[in-house]
């Protein structure tokens, strides 16, 4: 049998590079209702939970006992869970319930209840909710910076950069161990040239995490992974209580924690235990919760190609962003790993997110280039950033980004890279010369960067890692070399380490929307926590809650690809032509010929067509393929209106052929035929774009066979399906122009001094 061609051309999509698997519930490749998933159940004897989903205490495993004794709020939990769930589902929905009422009830719900509310969730109602449960009350944005050669002057720049386009958090990684020190060095002087406040990480190695905090590098973690298993607990060499000892390390040393969960990870890892990856995720949560943490990064993360694969799979990283919020924990909802081949299915998913908005839209944009992104590849990088700024002016959100300028990104770029130059310089570590601070400053990846010695810097970051030099260091070498407000703005983040009020839930400095986000007081600088605690979410309905409005969304307009439309169509505006003059009422024709019907601003308020063709050089090209033929042609210029079937419709009564050709001042045309509905025509050229001057003589040239009688092959048009998307304000623009210049007034004769090349 014959194979269709259709299907040969589908079976080419990027979709069709996807894997796409039917359920397996015991290997764990089901996203909900496994048949093994317990069903919701919770009975306390003396304040002590003794059965959890269906198992006695004495079955308890690991985190079925930490859930029991640490991840429940004992005080609602007999209330929660004695409710129908569907009603449950329908407050989460309900703009007259409060976010803090649902948050209270979900604390006392075990993992399988938690499951059941959102099951009776659609996508749409599950954004509504995500809307609603959200703690902070404007979204925020995670960034990735990282290169695979871990240039300093390079990985500055770029967090420069991210930090100027809006990014609260900047997160950097390693390909090679060693480099970390030196990564986070630079990541921390960046993200402070480019806006005060923004937090930074690097995700390494716990104990060198928690060194690197230390010291003053970093400000917060995100790299304490939970597991809803006891076995891929155990594999990883963690329990529910050293992920929550880990936690109060950082904490009480001032630095911002989250835990890491997501969807498919237990499966990946061999030991979902028959469970859904949903269900696996409600348990994870609650770890979160009972071990203290203020949030969690989740929405399948690294794994999401393995719930992508499955049926819900989209559906089910939506709902674990949405339990996490309704458990009260701050949430950056991944859309960070690749997650599809397909642009369509890729921003589909992203939209769960982006438009209901979360704490962090992302747990990492890859703000560099996806080649050279640590973390395996970015689901949006540096080349998406005009799409995502466009995103946010289309819909008027807030997705945590701003529009900007070449210049100022240039100059933010090469004052992180230079500062970075001092800072090595002043504390003596292998030099940065002035050809990578200029290389740094317009680089688009780390190909564009001059090597350096690889050996040198290990071993520098070596001394500097064991050494005693902290962030106080740092902005001393910053200050002693003349960058005083990036060194005090370092400063400043040293000092809300001792104050610790970031730690609150869903914490960030002021978004940069918001500058000036600092104010000096006695030389020093301040910086504004907004938090779920002095900023929560209020959102209750139309009229509450963020709005995208005032500055903010004066900022997300202002994007650089947006231009004047009062200069839009300058460059067809000219002087009237001075080959073309009236000369007296148009009369109605005689003899054979072809008039050529013009539109009131023809040569005069217009006098290029849409695609910058001369109108003198347009009429020339019509009149001499009417010339060919052997045909006069006759000019006639319409007035009473701008629409082409009414000027062509006006041509060809007045012509003694009764054959015209319409022609507006944009470059449309037709040709026409007297006795024809003004609507029905015998050629139509609407793909003005597309029409060359040999385009209008062939016109021309078949008006006049027309007009003799003869047999007519169509003029050849070529369709542009893109011209609209280029050029539809244009058109509106040109054809208003046009618009504007009609009035009362009948045909007149023009007269046109040109030399006919036949």
């Amino acid at each position: 049998m014959s194979r269709s061609k259709r299907f040969a051309v589908l079976a080419e999509r990027d979709i069709n590079k996807e894997t796409f698997v039917e359920p397996w519930p015991e290997a764990g490749l089901v996203v909900v209702d496994s048949p093994y998933d317990p069903h919701p159940s919770l009975r306390i004897v003396n304040g002590r939970v003794v059965e959890l989903d269906g198992k006695p205490r004495d079955q308890f495993d690991a985190i079925d006992l930490f859930i029991a004794d640490h991840g429940l709020d004992m005080s609602v939990a007999e209330q929660a869970m004695a409710m129908p769930s569907l009603e449950l589902a329908r407050m989460v929905v309900d703009i007259h319930v409060p976010r803090e009422h649902i948050q209270r009830l979900a604390g006392g719900c075990t993992p399988a209840k938690l499951v059941e509310i959102v099951r009776h969730l659609n996508v749409l109602e599950m954004m509504m909710g995500l809307a609603k449960m959200r703690q902070r009350c404007a979204p925020a944005n995670q960034a990735h910076v990282t290169n695979r050669r871990h240039h300093p002057a390079l990985l500055a720049a770029d967090a420069a950069e991210a930090a100027l386009r809006g990014f609260a958090e900047i997160e950097t990684t390693v390909g090679i161990a060693r480099y970390a020190p030196f990564n986070a060095l630079a990541i921390l002087i960046g993200s402070q040239t480019g806006a005060g406040g923004v937090l930074t990480q690097c995700s390494v190695e716990e104990s060198l995490g928690l060194q690197l905090a230390l010291k003053g590098l970093t400000t917060y973690a995100e790299t304490l992974s939970v597991y809803g298993t006891e076995r891929a607990f155990v594999d990883g060499d963690d329990t529910p209580w050293s992920k929550a000892f880990l936690a109060a390390a950082y904490a009480s040393r001032g630095i911002k924690i989250r835990f890491t969960s997501g969807t498919g990870s237990e499966a990946l890892m061999g030991h979902a235990e028959g469970c859904s990856m949903l269900y696996l995720e409600a348990r994870c949560l609650l770890v979160t919760r009972g071990a203290g943490s203020q949030g969690v990064q989740n929405g399948s993360i690294s794994c999401i190609a393995l719930p992508e694969s499955l049926p819900g799979g989209v559906r089910a990283v939506l709902a674990e962003n949405l339990l996490a919020a309704m458990l009260g924990l701050e949430v950056a909802s991944g859309n960070d790993a690749l997650a599809s081949h397909s642009a369509i299915r890729k921003t589909a998913k992203l939209m769960l997110q982006l438009i209901p908005g979360t704490d962090f839209i992302t747990s990492g944009y890859s703000a560099v280039p996806r080649r050279d992104n640590l973390f395996g590849g970015g689901n949006f990088d540096a080349e998406d950033f005009d799409d995502w700024t466009i995103l946010q002016r289309d819909m008027q959100l807030d997705a945590g980004l701003r529009p900007v300028r070449e210049e100022e990104t240039l100059a933010v770029r090469r004052r992180a890279a230079q500062a970075v130059q001092a800072v090595f310089a002043e504390l003596g570590f292998p030099p940065v010369t002035d050809e990578e601070v200029e290389a740094a400053t317009i680089a688009h990846s780390s190909d564009d960067m001059p090597a350096r010695d690889v050996a040198a810097d290990l071993a520098a970051a070596d001394r500097f890692l064991n050494s005693s030099i902290t962030m106080l260091d740092i902005a001393r070498a910053l200050q002693q070399r003349g960058f005083s407000d990036i060194a005090a703005n370092v400063l400043e983040m040293g000092r809300q380490r001792v104050a610790a009020d970031y730690l609150q839930p869903a914490a960030i400095f002021d978004a940069q929307s918001d500058r000036p986000t600092e104010t000096r007081r006695k030389g020093a600088t301040y910086f504004r926590v907004r938090s779920a605690i002095n900023d929560p979410n209020t959102y209750r309905g139309p009229g509450s809650g963020y709005r995208v409005e005032g500055r903010r969304w004066a900022e997300i307009q202002h994007v650089p690809q947006a231009q004047s439309p009062r200069d839009f169509i300058a460059g067809h505006i000219g002087q009237p032509l001075s080959v073309l003059r009236e000369i007296g009422s148009a009369r109605a024709g005689a003899h054979p010929e072809v008039v050529v019907a013009v539109g009131p601003a023809f040569g005069s308020a217009l006098t290029r067509t849409i695609n910058g063709l001369a109108h003198e050089e347009v009429l020339a090209a019509i009149l001499t393929g009417i010339a060919k033929e052997g045909l006069y042609g006759r000019v006639v210029k319409v007035y009473h209106s701008s629409d082409l079937a009414a000027i062509g419709h006006a041509g060809a009564r007045l012509s003694g052929s009764g054959i015209a050709v319409g022609l507006q001042s944009r470059g449309t045309a037709m040709i026409q035929k007297r006795g024809l509905a003004p609507l029905n025509n015998l050629e139509l050229f609407p793909q003005s774009p597309s029409l060359t001057l040999h385009s209008y003589e062939q016109i021309g040239q078949n008006a006049a066979r027309y007009a003799k009688g003869l047999a007519v092959t169509p003029v050849p048009v070529q369709v542009d399906n893109w011209a609209r998307l280029r050029l539809i304000v244009k058109t509106a623009l040109m054809h208003r122009r046009e618009t504007e210049q009609v009035c009362d007034r009948p045909p007149v004769e023009l007269w046109f001094d040109w030399e006919p090349d036949v």
